[in-house]
């Protein structure tokens, strides 16, 4: 059953999809094709030996052992896996390793290493998790919305959080926080 949470949201409480976890190579390829591919997460650069279709969200997760980006559904529609490149909110379950470039990548990690981003901050006072899935996605969407429009108005959060999915229903708490980060009073 499907069906439309708050603010227009898919609701995907209820549906069971079992998706198989990608290897680090892509699909049909050899181990001998891969390649190394250097990249810059959160400020520090790194060299990856990876197929270059590997979606960025598996070079995060199992290259870089960087676990905060979380996979949802590996379709980028959930928004679980949003990530920033260079400082635009994007899917990494949908973006091939070849594709980034000289392109910076931030991730939750490197948001704040130490929970003090505004945003945080105010996730932590609006109580917003609930079980805690989505919120680096969410986090990290509301970040880049802050940096284009850093006093937004409720539809423009609603714009810019719709396609990023909570299974808890904490919508109303998520623009509270981005609100609250933002100095903006409801």
């Amino acid at each position: 059953m499907i069906g439309k949470g708050f603010m227009g949201q898919t609701d995907f409480r209820f549906v069971s999809v079992a998706i198989p976890r990608p290897r680090l190579y892509g699909e049909g390829e050899r181990i001998d094709t891969l390649s190394t591919t250097s990249i810059v997460v959160n400020g520090v650069s790194h060299e990856v030996n990876v197929a270059s279709s590997t979606p960025l969200l598996w070079v995060l997760r199992d290259a870089l052992n960087l676990t905060g980006t979380k996979y949802g559904c590996g379709m980028g529609l959930c928004g679980a896996c949003t990530v920033h490149l260079d400082g635009q909110a994007v899917r990494s379950c949908q973006i091939p390793i070849q594709s980034i470039g000289t392109k910076k990548i931030t991730t939750i990690e490197g948001l704040s290493r130490d929970r003090s981003h505004p945003l945080q901050k105010a996730w932590i006072a609006e109580q917003v998790p609930q079980c805690g899935y989505c919120q680096s996605g969410q986090i990290m969407q509301a970040a880049a919305l802050l940096t284009s429009h850093p006093r937004p108005t409720q539809e423009q959060i609603d714009e810019a959080m719709n396609g990023n999915i909570c299974r808890c229903a904490t919508y109303q708490r998520i623009r509270r926080a981005i609100q609250r980060a933002a100095g903006v009073t409801a």
